[in-house]
């Protein structure tokens, strides 16, 4: 399935409307599939769990070049269920870097075995006291998942009988998934990491038009569990070739950082886990530069991405990280339009110059 301009925005809206907990991300999994597998040579899934998407390199003077692996998780924050109260509610803690705060009070969906059910994440009356611990937390703004139930309307013995049960994942209700129109701009939960994943299907498309350019294998990689641990990030540099990981991550739009709500990609130089080969951030750096944009170089301290991962535990030689500026990243999410094109057009740019 090829994408034209006016499809952009379909895209990313089925992405946002899918559901991607860490270790379920299927409906997520189905779409990545469904765009690589006309546009690669050999789309997979393995057994980690990751859509892998090859695009062959021409071999120059009879000699294969490096491999690079792109990398974009499919996986959000979310909720996971630690127990069922008596009543039915449910008591739940975070799935990823996730805080109540993230979400608010607001409807969500349950991932049962055999059923997906509705609930509404509360934390409890607004017109609660200081006598109760979570009446203190709630008017003290400081809201802690202690603080935070699920409200079902069912009984345990169907909440059982769905397959809901300690471990179940608990997402963003499809109600509120939608993206939203702000003057220039989309705004949306979850633009972390779906907008990631557009970009990258865009320059898959790209990379399609110019495979006589390309003098190095690619493996597009969309990964599993990267808010909780970068499992899938981990078992892919394990197992496909390459020496080079290139993450394609929302970038924090901070004064603390230098980085602008703009087209302008963010060329990340180092994180809380690694900091990124120098030739690789001079590499994307430059190619976002001949794509007609302006490189935000960020030294992101708090953040860290599927490549800053493989690179900190050895399992790549060199890595990157090309970013797209992203307001209230871990809430609810807001980038300019053009913002995923520039992104595609620097990462096809960068591939067609190794």
């Amino acid at each position: 399935m090829k994408i034209t301009e006016g499809q952009d925005l379909a895209l990313l809206s089925q992405l946002l409307l899918a559901r991607g907990p860490g270790g379920q991300e299927d409906e997520v999994r189905a779409i990545c599939h469904e765009y690589l597998r006309p546009l690669c040579d050999d789309v997979w899934v393995d057994p980690a769990g990751n859509v892998v998407g090859l695009i062959k390199g021409k071999q120059r003077d009879g000699i294969a070049g490096r491999a690079v692996k792109v990398m974009a998780h499919m996986d959000e924050i979310a909720m996971v269920v630690k127990r069922i109260e008596t009543d039915g509610s449910l008591r739940v803690t975070a799935l990823g870097g996730a805080n109540p705060v993230n979400f608010g009070v607001c409807p969500v969906d349950i991932l049962g075995d055999q059923k997906i059910i509705p609930g509404v994440l509360s934390f409890g009356s607004m017109h609660a006291t200081r006598n109760t611990a979570q009446g203190a937390d709630v008017l003290s703004g400081n809201v802690h998942w202690r603080d935070v139930h699920v409200i079902t309307r069912s009984s345990v013995e169907k909440l059982k009988a769905h397959g809901i049960r300690a471990g179940s994942r608990v997402v963003l209700s499809r109600h509120w998934r939608e993206p939203f129109r702000v003057g220039d701009a989309i705004a949306a939960h979850f633009l972390d990491d779906r907008a990631p994943i557009a970009a990258v299907i865009q320059a898959v498309q790209r990379l399609d038009q110019r495979r006589l350019e390309l003098a190095c294998d690619v493996y597009f990689v969309f990964t599993t569990l990267e808010e909780e641990c970068n499992a899938g990030a981990m078992y892919a540099a394990a197992t496909l070739p390459g020496d080079t990981t290139i993450a394609v991550e929302v970038g924090p739009v901070m004064t603390e950082y230098g980085t602008r709500l703009s087209i302008d990609p963010i060329i990340n130089t180092g994180d809380q886990k690694s900091y990124y080969t120098r030739s690789v951030v001079d590499g994307l750096a430059t190619a976002a530069q001949r794509c007609g944009y302006t490189p935000q170089h960020a030294l992101l301290v708090d953040f860290a991405s599927d490549a800053s991962a493989v690179m900190s535990n050895g399992s790549s030689a060199r890595a990157g990280c090309l970013a797209i500026p992203t307001e209230n990243t871990h809430g609810y999410e807001l980038i300019v339009d053009g913002a995923i094109q520039a992104c595609a057009a620097t990462l096809a740019e960068y591939l067609t110059t190794l």
